[in-house]
């Protein structure tokens, strides 16, 4: 149960965090923009170093599917972290709009920081997010890969969520986590509520496309390398 509970404390933390960065702050200027970025990521930084030897700090169910899909996770536990995962949203999002309430400061996103379509409609948010998760989950898959990156690895990580933050803010708001988009959702109600299916699917997508890809890569670098140390001890 510490594993789950690490996991719901770590979603719950990154929600609050970095939902409550874009309502206090604004998503439109330029300062904002990236200090809503910069809140995600540090949010995955901090969270890392404390939860990641209990949990390996997934906080997203994309994230979950990815190590399930690479043999990293048994299914048992797959489903323990999701349920962990959506009540630490919700419970993050809970805190934010008591906070919100309490303090009397309009939120300046109208919505708990609630994913949306903005301009692209469902289509191009739907591609959206399915590209930045893939970006996301393939690095995490890739820099977890060797034990070696342990001591780089939540820094990696919390950076690339920045960078994919910078691009997606103005787009969809940026999810590549279907429990950080349900949490504020369920809040906002609205139209977070009814084009929350796209911030569900689409991360799951980009999750499982970037399973199937980092698999392919791994395994051709791993047969080449063979090769590589066959040739070394034939030469020998």
């Amino acid at each position: 149960m510490k594993k789950y509970a690490a996991e719901g404390i770590g979603t719950a933390i990154l929600v609050f965090m970095g939902c409550g960065s874009a309502v206090y702050l604004g998503c439109d200027a330029a300062g904002g923009h990236l200090a809503v970025a910069l809140a995600f990521g540090l949010s995955i930084v901090a969270t890392a170093y404390i939860i990641g030897s209990v949990s390996g700090c997934h906080i997203n169910p994309a994230v979950s599917l990815a190590m399930l899909m690479t043999k990293k996770m048994e299914a048992s536990d797959f489903i323990g972290y999701i349920i962990a995962q959506v009540i630490g949203a919700v419970l993050g999002a809970a805190l934010l709009r008591i906070v919100l309430t309490l303090s009397n400061v309009p939120d300046l996103t109208g919505g708990l920081g609630a994913n949306g379509f903005g301009g692209v409609g469902w289509l191009g948010a739907f591609l959206v997010e399915i590209i930045l998760t893939f970006i996301f989950i393939f690095t995490i898959l890739g820099v977890t890969s060797d034990p070696a990156n342990s001591s780089i690895a939540g820094l990696v990580i919390g950076l690339t969520l920045t960078f994919v933050h910078i691009v997606g803010i103005p787009l969809t708001g940026t999810s590549v986590n279907p429990a950080r988009s349900l949490g504020p959702a369920l809040f906002a109600g609205g139209a977070a509520l009814s084009q929350l299916w796209v911030f569900i699917v689409a991360p799951l997508v980009g999750a499982a496309l970037a399973a199937v890809v980092y698999q392919a890569v791994a395994v051709s670098r791993g047969a080449a390398k063979e090769r590589v140390e066959h040739r070394a001890v034939s030469a020998s």
